[in-house]
């Protein structure tokens, strides 16, 4: 199974308020083994960039001036993620962020039935446990200690760690089919791949049979709390 595991990079946390994506970072997985392949892009925002965002990933409005616009690689993007499902820590900002930018361009949204969330598969596994990237790699003995600030293909390459871990380790790939009861491994399936069963309605009215047995039962009973 192919999957991608990406990032992103922002100008701040809404892009209906304006905020625009700058970086992101692809990195291919198949039956959850790194393939080597990637895709990574800057982009101008076309826009300022604010100090507490600047702070966080590193990227100034003067790195970014000479970088593509992101209609300049749109399409080289969507042709390295294909139609596979994405993975990503906290992916609905991803999706959002990547989607509005494909509203920007006139293009069709990527649909969230493709999204595979690991910040939804860490709350399965670890219930109550902090879920940031930075826990789950301390939590399953993942090196960082080059992280010194966030960046998209950075952390796509660490969350693709982290993604393995969560769904089972390295036997997943093999394991799938045999765990497909696992609440980890469906929460690592996107939407889309879930195949939905619809069960009639259990009947809820008891037979004429059940209500004479439970009367007889009730009347079995000596000096019931009801009879007084």
């Amino acid at each position: 199974m192919r999957e991608i595991i990406f990032d992103t990079e922002t100008t701040g946390l809404d892009p209906r308020k304006g905020d625009r994506l700058v970086e992101i970072g692809c990195i291919e997985m198949v039956n959850r083994v790194l393939t080597g392949r990637t895709f990574h892009a800057y982009f101008n925002p076309d826009r300022s960039m604010p100090a507490e965002a600047e702070a966080v990933h590193g990227l100034s409005e003067k790195f970014l001036s000479d970088k593509p616009r992101f209609h300049e690689r749109v399409q080289e993007f969507l042709a390295f993620i294909e139609d596979s499902p994405l993975v990503a820590h906290n992916a609905g900002f991803d999706f959002g962020f990547v989607n509005a930018e494909l509203d920007i361009c006139g293009l069709e949204a990527i649909s969230l039935t493709r999204m595979v969330d690991t910040v939804a598969i860490a709350r399965v596994r670890h219930p109550g446990a902090k879920n940031s990237l930075d826990a789950l790699c301390t939590r399953y003995g993942i090196d960082r200690s080059h992280r010194t600030k966030h960046g998209a293909l950075l952390d796509a390459e660490l969350l693709a760690q982290v993604y393995v871990e969560l769904t089972g380790g390295r036997q997943i790939g093999l394991e799938l089919a045999a765990q497909a009861d696992d609440p980890i491994v469906a929460a690592a399936v996107p939407v889309a791949a879930r195949e939905r069963v619809f069960r009639p309605a259990r009947p809820h009215a008891a037979s004429a049979d059940e209500l004479a047995r439970h009367a007889s039962f009730l009347e079995s009973i000596k000096s019931p709390l009801w009879s007084g």
